[in-house]
């Protein structure tokens, strides 16, 4: 587990980006926390360090469910499973599918669907108790997918490291 807090959006966006760097096609990161905690800004600031261009308006896919991102260097898959009300529904979008051609899913409220999402880097955003700018970051990881990247990703949040 790496913990980490990031006291602006800046922070939010730069720790978005140090994963980006060591993003792989294939991987899936599970975004996690309260409405409002952060997750659609990760994704603009992960997005930006895959070379997303700034003409794709990055946004929450709450009514859409899954927005698709292919001018960066990797497709990336932005989904949201706040209204979804059942596992065969998230099946359904048909995510695993689209990250085994190759790019990475965002998935925001994934957590609630791990059996059906299976190996991911689970990014847990909280608001900060004595700083409503600020974010405490908790990032874990379900199966191996992350084992050889494990050391280099923890280097490159140290910066923002709370351990």
């Amino acid at each position: 587990m790496i913990d980490l807090q990031s006291r602006s959006i800046s922070d939010t966006h730069a720790i978005a980006g140090a994963i980006a760097a060591v993003v792989r096609p294939r991987d899936v990161i599970v975004l996690a926390g309260e409405m409002g905690a952060g997750k659609t800004a990760f994704t603009v600031g992960f997005t930006r360090a895959l070379g997303v261009s700034e003409d794709d308006q990055v946004s929450s896919p709450t009514f859409t469910l899954v927005h698709s991102y292919n001018s960066g260097r990797i497709p990336v898959l932005h989904a949201d499973l706040y209204r979804l009300n059942s596992l065969s529904e998230v099946a359904d979008l048909g995510l695993r599918e689209q990250v085994d051609l190759g790019a990475v899913a965002l998935i925001e409220w994934g957590d609630v669907a791990s059996e059906v999402i299976g190996d991911a880097l689970t990014i847990e955003l909280r608001h900060d108790d004595d700083d409503d700018d600020a974010r405490d970051i908790t990032i874990s990881v379900e199966g191996h997918g992350w084992d050889s990247r494990w050391d280099k990703l923890r280097e490159s949040l140290r910066q923002w490291s709370t351990q």
